[in-house]
Order: C-alpha cells, then sequence, then structure tokens
C-alpha cells in the first residue's frame, strides 16, 4: 500500500550566507523548497544583506559575529514580524553547524574562521558542503580523520573539486594508483592578469584584481585568483581530498572555463566535466548527491563555445602557486602559515597597503621566519596560524 505521506525535508544550515556561494546556494534551495527548509544563515558583519535573507527566506536562526550587530537585526526582524531567533559570537556559530535540526551544512565561511565550525559540522556527522577551502589547507590530517571517524559526508563545492569528484570512481580513498588514475587536472582561468609580465603586475590595483573575466566571487577570492594562490590552496585541498601527492595534481590555465577539472587514467584516458562557469551546478549537486536536481544554469552550448584553449602556468609572475605546492610537500603546519601569511597579505593590498607583488613577497618571507611543526593537534594548527598573522603584521609595520 503506497504511503500519502510526503518525504522530510531536509534542513540546511549556510555558513556565510551572505556572499556569492551562500546566496548561490539559497537560489537552488529556493527552486525546491519540497526538498529543503532553512534553518540558519549567518554573517560576519553583513546585518542589512543578512536582514533581506531572514526577509525572504525565513530561517529558524541567524548569526552575527557582533552582539551589536545581532541586536540592530533582532530589533528590525521583530518589527517586521518575523521570528528568526538571532544569536552572535563564535560559540553561536558552533552551536548552529552542529544543531541536529540540520542534516546539511554549506561552509560557505571565507577563510581561517570557517575551520571550527565547518569542523564542528564534521564532528556532528553531517553532510557537509565544502566551499570553505581554508578548512583543508589549515588542518587536512586532522579535518579528514574527523570526516572518517565520525561518519560525515564530505562533497567538495569548488567548482574544480566537484568537477574532480564527479570523474573519480565512486570510491576513489586509498590512493589514486588503486583506482587506475594517474593524474589530477586542476584547471585554473589564469584570472584578470593571464600573459602579464612580473613587472606589468607590480602596478595592479585592487579594483583590477577584483575584476574576474569568468567568476562572480568576493574580494579576497578574486584577488586569490589574480595570484593564483587561490589555485595553489586548491592544489592543497585536492590533495586531502582525493588521498594524492602533490606531484599528482597538475595545474593547467584554461581561460574559458568550461572544463572545470580533469581525471587522467591509467588506459590513457582523460574524464572531464564540462558546464557553464555557475557556481549553483556543484551547489545542486552537493544538495541532492547522489541525485540530481535543476540548478537554475543552462546547459552548455558547445557550438557558441567553438574551442577550448590550455596553457602552463606562469610560476614566474605568480609564483604563490610554487609556494603553496612547497607548502603541501613540507606538510605539518606550512599550509596554515601560508594561509594565514595569505590572508593578512591580501587585506593589506585590498587596504592599499601592500603592492599586488608585495602578496608572494610577504607570503614567503613569513614562511621562511616561521619553523615547521607538527600539525597533529588542533592547537597546534590554531597556534600556527596565529603566529603566522603576527609576523605577517610585523612585515607590514616595517614597510
Amino acid at each position: 500500500m503506497a504511503s500519502d505521506t510526503a518525504p522530510q525535508r531536509q534542513g540546511v544550515t549556510v555558513l556565510g550566507a551572505t556572499g556569492s556561494i551562500g546566496t548561490s546556494t539559497l537560489d537552488v534551495i529556493e527552486r525546491h523548497p519540497e526538498r529543503y527548509r532553512l534553518h540558519a544563515l549567518t554573517a560576519h558583519r553583513s546585518r542589512e544583506a543578512l536582514l533581506a535573507l531572514c526577509r525572504r527566506h525565513r530561517p529558524t536562526l541567524a548569526v552575527l559575529e557582533r552582539e551589536a550587530d545581532a541586536a540592530w537585526l533582532r530589533e528590525r526582524l521583530a518589527d517586521a514580524g518575523i521570528a528568526t531567533e538571532v544569536r552572535s559570537g563564535a560559540a553561536a556559530l558552533v552551536e548552529v553547524a552542529e544543531a541536529t535540526e540540520a542534516e546539511v551544512v554549506m561552509s560557505a565561511i571565507v577563510g581561517a574562521a570557517g575551520l571550527l565550525p565547518t569542523l564542528a559540522a564534521v564532528r556532528a556527522g553531517k553532510r557537509v558542503l565544502l566551499a570553505n577551502k581554508e578548512a583543508l589547507v589549515m588542518s587536512g590530517a586532522l579535518f579528514m580523520e574527523a570526516v572518517t571517524h565520525h561518519g560525515a559526508t564530505l562533497l567538495p563545492i569548488d567548482s574544480e573539486h566537484n568537477a574532480i569528484y564527479q570523474c573519480l570512481p565512486v570510491e576513489h580513498r586509498g590512493g589514486l594508483a588503486r583506482h587506475g588514475v594517474t593524474q589530477l587536472l586542476l584547471t585554473a582561468s589564469g584570472g584578470p592578469f593571464r600573459g602579464w609580465s612580473a613587472e606589468a603586475l607590480a602596478g595592479v590595483t585592487p579594483a583590477q584584481a577584483c575584476a574576474h573575466p569568468n567568476w562572480s566571487m568576493g574580494q579576497k577570492i578574486s584577488v586569490d585568483s589574480a595570484t593564483l594562490m587561490n589555485k595553489g590552496l586548491e592544489l592543497i585541498e585536492a590533495c586531502w581530498l582525493f588521498d594524492a601527492r602533490p606531484d599528482q595534481v597538475q595545474v593547467v590555465v584554461h581561460p574559458q572555463s568550461v572544463i572545470h577539472s580533469m581525471a587522467a587514467y591509467s588506459d590513457g584516458s582523460v574524464i572531464a566535466q564540462l558546464g557553464n562557469p555557475d557556481m549553483r551546478t556543484p551547489i545542486a549537486y552537493g544538495l541532492a548527491w547522489p541525485e540530481r536536481i535543476d540548478a537554475g544554469v543552462r546547459s552548455l552550448a558547445l557550438f557558441q563555445v567553438a574551442r577550448l584553449d590550455f596553457e602552463p602556468p606562469d610560476e614566474i609572475a605568480f609564483p604563490c602557486l610554487r609556494l603553496a605546492r612547497e607548502a603541501m610537500a613540507a606538510g605539518g603546519t606550512a599550509p596554515a602559515v601560508l594561509n594565514a601569511a595569505n590572508e593578512v597579505a591580501v587585506a593589506a593590498f585590498l587596504a592599499g597597503r601592500l603592492p599586488f607583488t608585495g602578496i608572494a613577497e610577504l607570503v614567503a618571507r613569513v614562511r621562511d621566519a616561521e619553523p615547521v611543526r607538527p600539525a597533529d593537534e588542533l592547537e597546534a594548527v590554531l597556534e600556527a596560524d596565529a603566529r603566522a598573522r603576527r609576523a605577517a603584521e610585523i612585515y607590514l609595520a616595517r614597510l
């Protein structure tokens, strides 16, 4: 006898709801009200943007960093007759990440701030949609161990890692060679300065660096894409996600951003995932996996694409990619130091305190000054992050 009971909707929490990944996630969820319900939305300090999202989506909870912003939001929602509960602070972020009311957590907080709430979601055994690459960059071994130990489902949302995930066998742990995979091909658009010389890059402005040719992203990620640090962080992330060595991950500059990444196999096959550059595609894949749902993205028109180009990255003009590869090879706390120094450097560049080419220089100086220590405890990772930030600020103060 068939049941007339509707399937229970999955609860979703979106960490970093006001950013580009967060708003794209909400767009996909809004297309499928029969499948998903929103438990919590969080933001750093974008209280006006979070207010608009709460008015539209009516989550159970909303979280902001500062209590003053939370009080402001609480008052505005009460005036509008919206019953969303508002909380504040880092502890509240962790609480909503691990809350039983949400089966799915989208981790879209930018930077190291996303580590603790994302790890909390993993330890709660959630389906974690990982758009915060820094969590793996900083604490890869600890993070992946927690995924296994707590039975979490980890689905990568970065377009490149999501593409590789789709190109690999369902079970791909235990080393790529076991599954006939010889190489992961991580595509990169090349950013807005592809083909520029190191000399020409010296005068780049923040506005130029944030004008990505293919993707709509926040300022920090846009600058990382322009320096190729974003691809370096993705290389580190790919090693942890797919149990790969750094030499098994090759970065391929592909300016059209149509092929999102590839996997090469021992029989000569290369399997690629293609699509229009729209983050709603990997988001929908992560939300519905192993099913497929409408993402609101039009199908790829191959006759309009017409051609696909590929070239090697220029690691002389863009040394951040090399720095990231070296950090992964060094292991331990080296990736956490790299990430922390880069976050400080990018913020300084956006504030006009550091030239574009100074980003890689600052990261290299901090890397050389900070010894590599074991990263077998979360406290060691957080300490390395703090030390690197202090060293970066000291460097900036001397300029």
